[in-house]
């Protein structure tokens, strides 16, 4: 007799389908504001293109420290500060339990690991539940829900649900778009293995599986591999070779160009070839570097190689608003801006590794940021549907810049933030439009960066309160940690910074005019946004780091609340690695709020960016 697939049903305030780094910030944000959260993960672990399977290290507006002042925040860079403190070599099983215990440990969220997401039921335009089969329990979920996100990059949930959706290029009088084909086309961006080598420190030698192809250096010498030849120095720019290139020592980590779009009108369908197909190139690749002449190679060991291919482009779900390449070109600030870009637009050939006579990429680099408007982040015929990561509402040339996990995180957060939002005002994602204001400051609130929006809470009680510090260096004043900004920028330091740090510590003190009641206290610290915390294999974006916690980061500090001149009560923070620390306290009524800096994690003075006081 046949046997049926056991049914169980489940039902969520918010649903997250996908666990790459844009669906676990969506589903951390939209937990931590009081919503009945899932996430669905296809695969074992978190992470997707960042995780130990690809091995992608997370790039964002920052352009790989090219603008280092616009280094993500939030609970994307959280998560990097935490890896940072416990993972000081780089380890990607260390960085894949940190991703895995940030989820498990995340009140109100609940996750569900190999477990594919493949139907959903749809009334009205209105997504109502979906299905999912978990492979190693045996098990088919119905998962009901109120607001959906489709975190799985292909933009599948959205697909099957009905959206509205783009692939390829736009032609290039769609969006009056400079650098766009003049017709529309299907090209698209490929995917890519990955592999890692080591130096073993004397000759290794490697022997060329028979399925693996074989590559020319003349078919290679746009894309740089091992030495970056003179030749290649001669054919392309410095932002080629920077993009292209991983450093002196490039044999160490795999290259983005060993990249495949397929041979059909749908990536998506054909991913199975492709990863077969880079197969035989990661191996062929390998095989002219260690035998097709001298790379520099001959000591170094072909340690991983992935099997798992990272995605750059498929489907891009329509919005409300579809960003384009002129937004992007003109830093353009949206009244309804949730996060912020800053990677060029960088779009690869269309064939990708075959196209070799062409260079690897088109790079349309800027200056400064752009910010994307909350009307690129739910879908325009879905009523409840979401979208985070590289499948959000823009023009082919904009996710050029758009699609990298860093600028995806921010945009997974601002999400799941509104889908929060979403639950407590019993409405859908295009309502949230009237409570914009809400939404960009409690982005900032929880740590967010959205240029040129400052901090006007007016329940924040720091704004009003008389601040004074025991010391401070010139053009790092105490009036800076509420000016409403809590990062360096390009025209002020925004931060306090005392002279030194005495022996008592360095106190700052809030004194209110009348009686109060605090129940937290938000502090924002310095982490020195000039060097990278990014988890890598990449030697030369390594490099780039310092080993284990950032030294301007405060350590310990105590607060206190005081009622004429007494303590009425205080708390101490030991051990600190993170920038944002939220420090709750039971309502209490003060006319005075102290905090006293005694540590750093090595710098000789104390850095704050900002406090506020609720």
């Amino acid at each position: 007799m046949k046997r049926e697939i056991k049914v169980k049903n489940e039902n969520y305030d918010v649903v997250v389908v996908g666990g790459g780094m844009s669906g676990i910030c969506a589903a951390i944000a939209s937990a931590r504001h009081g919503a009945k959260t899932a996430i669905i993960q296809s695969r074992h672990i978190f992470g997707g293109n960042a995780s130990s399977e690809i091995r992608m290290h997370i790039c964002g507006a920052s352009a790989n420290m090219s603008k280092p002042l616009l280094e993500e925040s939030g609970i994307i860079y959280e998560i990097m500060l935490e890896n940072k403190a416990f993972n000081h070599y780089f380890n990607y099983s260390h960085w894949d339990m940190v991703l895995y215990k940030k989820i498990r440990e995340q009140k109100n969220l609940t996750y569900y690991l190999n477990t594919v997401m493949d139907d959903c039921e749809v009334a009205d335009n209105t997504i109502k539940s979906i299905t999912a089969y978990q492979q190693t329990t045996e098990t088919r979920y119905k998962i009901t829900g109120k607001i959906f996100v489709d975190a799985t990059g292909n933009g599948t949930l959205g697909y099957l649900a009905g959206a509205q959706y783009k692939t390829g290029s736009e032609g290039k009088y769609e969006y009056n778009e400079p650098h766009a084909p003049i017709e529309p086309n299907n090209d698209r961006m490929g995917n890519t293995l990955l592999f890692k080598a080591v130096d073993r420190g004397t000759s290794v030698n490697f022997k060329r599986p028979e399925f693996a192809y074989s590559f020319t250096e003349e078919q290679l010498k746009y894309r740089t591999h091992g030495k970056v030849s003179e030749q290649a120095r001669k054919d392309l720019s410095e932002e080629e070779i920077r993009i292209t290139s991983t450093g002196s020592a490039t044999i160490d980590t795999g290259y983005w160009w060993i990249e495949l779009s397929g041979k059909t009108e749908d990536i998506i369908d054909e991913y199975e070839e492709i990863r077969d197909e880079l197969v035989c190139c990661i191996y062929g690749v390998w095989d002219h570097i260690k035998n097709g002449g001298d790379h520099g190679a001959e000591n170094y060991d072909l340690e991983w190689v992935g099997m798992l291919p990272g995605t750059r482009e498929s489907r891009r779900l329509v919005g409300d608003y579809m960003l384009n390449e002129n937004d992007i070109l003109t830093n353009r600030q949206f009244d309804d801006a949730v996060a912020y870009g800053g990677w060029p637009m960088d779009i690869h050939t269309p064939n990708g590794l075959y196209d070799f006579h062409l260079r690897p990429s088109q790079i349309t680099s800027f200056d400064g940021a752009y910010t994307i408007p909350y009307r690129s982040y739910y879908s325009k015929n879905i009523s409840n549907l979401m979208m985070a990561g590289r499948n959000i509402s823009a023009s082919k040339m904009a996710m050029g810049s758009t699609r990298v996990m860093g600028t995806c995180g921010i945009g997974g957060q601002a999400v799941g933030t509104a889908a929060s939002m979403c639950i407590k005002n019993s409405c859908m994602p295009r309502d949230i439009l009237n409570y914009i204001d809400l939404l960009q400051q409690t982005l900032l609130k929880d740590d967010c960066y959205i240029p040129n929006i400052k901090n006007c809470d007016i329940q924040d009680k720091a704004r009003t309160a008389k601040i004074k510090a025991t010391s401070q260096k010139d053009g790092f004043e105490i009036k800076n940690i509420v000016n409403g900004v809590a990062r360096q920028t390009k025209s002020s330091t925004n931060m306090w910074v005392s002279d030194g740090i005495s022996k008592d510590g360095e106190t700052i003190t809030f004194d209110f005019e009348n009686e109060t009641s605090v129940s937290s206290v938000n502090l924002i610290f310095d982490t020195n946004f000039n060097y990278s915390i990014k988890q890598t294999q990449n030697g030369k974006r390594q490099k780039q780091q310092r080993i284990g916690i950032p030294p301007e980061l405060v350590k310990n500090y105590t607060i206190k609340l005081w009622k004429n001149n007494s303590v009425v009560c205080e708390k101490s923070v030991c051990h600190n690695f993170q920038r944002l620390n939220v420090v709750d306290f039971p309502d209490v009524n003060c006319d005075k709020v102290t905090i006293t800096v005694t540590e750093t994690n090595g710098c000789s003075d104390a850095h704050i960016f900002e406090v506020r006081i609720y």
